[in-house]
């Protein structure tokens, strides 16, 4: 009974610290292409990020919606 136990202890310390060392070369690895992104693709632009006003839309409406919305922020914090 003993060398059952002794042999899954060993099982299981053997299985955590394989997934702990891909858990590291995960993050590593994720931080070295992070790291390459930002250095050759610095100012990539954000696609989506750029809002324009269609001329359909009136201005006033916009204000209100703004409002609104600043005003429910404010509120609900």
């Amino acid at each position: 009974m003993t060398e059952m136990m002794s042999s899954g202890v060993e099982l299981m310390f053997a299985g955590m610290s394989i997934v702990f060392l891909f858990l590291t070369m995960l993050v590593v690895a994720i931080n070295i292409m992070s790291s390459l992104v930002q250095r050759f693709f610095p100012d990539a632009p954000l696609m989506g990020a750029t809002t324009t006003v269609s001329s359909g839309i009136d201005k006033s409406v916009i204000a209100a919606i703004t409002a609104a919305v600043h005003q429910y922020r404010s509120k609900h914090k």
